[in-house]
């Protein structure tokens, strides 16, 4: 018989989903429009006060998917004994999702030290103007790559939990379930 996880699966793949479409939201739509202001001192402003009101959605994200995937990892732990294939999934997701936040925890400091130098002027978010302070360039370039890593990673978590959910499926077909 098996055991409905509804709950602890939503709170995982909800926060997932606003981690990963909130960083790609931001990385296209934030910082793309925030580069398209004429006053070249007001595009890291515009980005960062977007960045900072998204910033605690962006937290409360994944600690609703670290509280889901820590649920689910409980309560699969018999299944996980026995199967090698949805242990070394959920071994490579748990790297995964450690690393990307990481990366999201990195990012905002990156964005924070961008912040700090935003009366420097840039030509775009993530583009310094040639001659910036060396600070200002240097976080411009990290957060380029940044930003599109958060949705990256966060992306493969998807289809890693995509692949749990069906190695959970009962093995055998449609037609297997007939037979005596």
């Amino acid at each position: 018989m098996s055991q409905r996880q509804t709950f602890i699966r939503s709170l995982h793949d909800i926060g997932l989903a606003a981690w990963f479409g909130g960083s790609l939201m931001g990385a296209v739509g934030l910082n793309g429009a925030a580069a398209e202001a004429k006053d070249p001192r007001e595009r890291l402003r515009l980005s960062s006060l977007g960045w900072a009101k998204w910033s605690p959605v962006q937290f409360g994200a994944l600690v609703v998917h670290a509280i889901g995937g820590a649920g689910l990892i409980i309560g699969n732990k018999g299944r996980l004994a026995v199967q090698g294939e949805g242990r070394a999934n959920t071994v490579v997701k748990l790297a995964i999702t450690l690393t990307a936040a990481g990366i999201s925890l990195y990012s905002a400091l990156v964005g924070k030290k961008m912040d700090d130098h935003a009366d420097e002027g840039t030509q775009g978010t993530t583009e310094p103007f040639p001659g910036v302070s060396k600070e200002l360039d240097s976080a411009q370039r990290q957060q380029k790559l940044l930003q599109w890593l958060i949705p990256g990673l966060t992306g493969i978590l998807i289809i890693m939990a995509a692949q749990q959910g069906e190695q959970q499926r009962p093995v055998g077909g449609f037609f297997d379930r007939f037979r005596g």
